[in-house]
């Protein structure tokens, strides 16, 4: 398979270290060999493709912005371009590693206590464990704070009730790390695989993520040790804090999916004959291109800026609601116009313009809906809270 390459339309690889270009072709090499040879099929047999995940972590692509306990302590420009290649590969495949990365690894970096991070940070960060964050329930996705999921404690354990919904790796996860209200208040905890009342069936028959695991978590009467508590993670904004990492994760990824979109379309138009010439000489073709390129190039510095801002320590939370809301946006209409320019070929799996926006639709959608960035957005501009 061709390495991708893609027009670098105002230099943006001057503002980039050579490190930081390093690593992305390291991740860019990875996902054409390692990734796109079998991800179609993987889709449409509807299975995440479990050979790459301890290849993620010898890569160091497993919480790589952490520091210590095995993660490589990338900063978050490095970081955000492993997470754009991974998704020009298929959402479902960065989904895993954001999952592992910024909703199992840094809860337990930053809310867990020391024994808790020596005991399972490093065997994440080598994708020898697989975890899961368990937040979102079935009557409960945008208003987190109304979760029905409960924790009471009894002698040297808690006792979990409740289920999680839409979990992304829940069924192949050897830890959840869960969120539940104990006197009221959310906390986070650590549920190992095979505790008993424990159980994580896996959702079938989906239309998009066909390549990821996502799944329900149930619990009845489920027992765990009190040590796996995180102790500093009273609070509904401490889950919302490790949202914040996914969603910056995401907003990369947006990039990844378009630029596989826009390269493929482009290729296409090229190649294909009408009326004795390529498609890409035609006015309506040109512009659907121009319209991709342009949108790729306001995300890549839109988004390299936030995370110049994030490694300072200054990046703010509606930064990342506009980073999500704007590249999801735009990536789903991408990979829509790249189809319509594929025509009838581009609903067959030999193209991969169409997984990317069926996979899309649902990114569009977790990690904080479209509307509810606009609305975060809308309170930062106004001052006026619109959701409460």
């Amino acid at each position: 398979m061709a390495k991708f390459s893609i027009e670098d339309f105002l230099q943006f690889d001057s503002l980039l270290s050579q490190e930081e270009i390093m690593i992305r072709d390291t991740v860019r090499d990875f996902v054409d060999e390692q990734v796109l040879p079998v991800i179609a099929e993987h889709y449409e047999k509807a299975k995440f493709p479990m050979q790459l995940v301890t290849q993620m972590g010898e890569l160091g692509l497993l919480g790589s912005n952490l520091s210590g306990y095995g993660a490589a302590g990338v900063n978050n420009v490095a970081y955000g371009l492993m997470m754009q290649e991974l998704e020009r590969g298929d959402s479902g495949v960065r989904s895993f590693a954001s999952v592992q990365g910024s909703l199992v690894m840094y809860p337990i970096f930053t809310f867990g206590d020391e024994e808790q991070r020596k005991k399972w940070l490093p065997e994440l960060a080598a994708g020898r464990l697989i975890g899961c964050f368990g937040l979102t329930e079935a009557d409960s996705g945008s208003d987190p704070g109304s979760m029905k999921t409960r924790a009471t404690a009894d002698g040297d354990q808690y006792i979990l009730n409740g289920s999680k919904m839409w979990i992304t790796n829940g069924t192949i996860a050897d830890l959840a790390v869960v969120w539940a209200k104990l006197d009221g208040e959310v906390h986070g905890f650590v549920v190992e695989k095979g505790t008993p009342g424990y159980g994580a069936p896996e959702i079938e028959n989906k239309l998009s993520l066909r390549a990821s695991v996502t799944s329900e978590l149930v619990f009845e009467d489920c027992r765990i040790p009190k040590e796996n508590l995180l102790p500093n993670s009273s609070g509904l904004k401490c889950a919302l804090m490790c949202l914040n990492q996914a969603r910056y994760g995401i907003g990369w990824g947006g990039i990844g999916a378009a630029m596989a979109c826009y390269e493929e379309a482009r290729n296409y138009a090229a190649e294909r004959i009408q009326f004795d010439q390529p498609i890409a000489s035609f006015q309506f073709t040109q512009e659907k291109l121009a319209v991709m390129l342009t949108e790729i190039t306001k995300m890549q510095f839109y988004t390299l800026q936030l995370a110049r801002l994030k490694d300072q320590d200054k990046a703010k939370h509606y930064q990342i609601s506009m980073a999500k809301r704007n590249n999801i946006y735009w990536a789903l209409e991408i990979a829509r116009m790249a189809r319509e320019i594929l025509g009838a070929s581009g609903i067959v799996n030999e193209y991969q313009s169409m997984r990317h926006m069926a996979n899309l639709e649902s990114v569009k959608t977790y990690e904080g809906t479209h509307e509810i960035h606009t609305l975060i957005l809308g309170e930062h501009i106004t001052g006026i809270p619109s959701f409460r």
